[in-house]
């Protein structure tokens, strides 16, 4: 039987060993976002995001057992980051479009994340995709989170006369979708040429909301 000492001490280097596991595993998801931003799901190779990160290929697998797997992987990371963020806003009571200019904002200084979303969502739009069900399924929740928003601010005689709730909310996810590839593209300009997203994104929202305070 072993001593109190070494069961201390067993427990402390499988302490070491995990948390070093995990911060080997996001390592490794950084990189992949890099590289799925730069060449796709089906450009990139699991033996070069294992070399960027100093592991073999078997090394890598013992993380993530397949390519799919790391973009599931990928994406949940991801919605993680930006749910919290929208979330604690939501908690600190924020409106839910201010809340979403705010999330547009932290985007903006995160391109990587915008990189591989944009470049996902178009690649995925194969059925036979393994992203394909992720994206069908996320804009069918934003899309429907959107139009609830706003049918609650029509009741409360928050929305413009004339705006087709259900059309907005398509807008909105769509107009968000256009900005960042807009914005990825505008990031060679000047500074002062660049694609503001979260600005623009509040400008609409004022031409939707008799409200300007809802949108921030």
């Amino acid at each position: 039987m072993g001593t109190v000492t070494e069961t201390v001490s067993d427990q402390g280097t499988a302490r070491r060993g995990y948390a070093k596991g995990r911060a080997k595993r996001e390592e490794i998801l950084q990189a992949a976002i890099v590289m799925f931003g730069e060449v796709g799901y089906h450009g990139a190779s699991l033996r070069e995001i294992a070399g960027r990160v100093g592991i073999s290929h078997p090394g890598l697998l013992h993380h993530f057992p397949t390519k799919a797997a790391l973009l599931e992987a990928v994406l949940e990371h991801r919605d993680a980051i930006d749910f919290a963020d929208f979330d604690t806003d939501l908690a600190q009571g924020r409106s839910m479009f201010d809340a979403l200019v705010r999330l547009v904002e932290r985007n903006a200084l995160r391109r990587p994340v915008v990189e591989v979303f944009t470049g996902l969502a178009a690649e995925a739009t194969s059925t036979d995709h393994p992203a394909h069900r992720y994206f069908a399924e996320r804009y069918a929740f934003t899309t429907g989170r959107m139009r609830t928003e706003l049918e609650r601010l029509a009741g409360e005689g928050q929305v413009r006369a004339g705006v087709d709730v259900d059309a907005s909310a398509r807008t909105l996810v769509a107009l968000m979708d256009g900005l960042q590839i807009q914005w990825l593209y505008s990031q060679d300009l000047p500074r002062a040429e660049r694609v503001d997203m979260a600005a623009d994104l509040r400008a609409y929202l004022h031409l939707v909301l008799d409200d300007p305070g809802v949108a921030g």
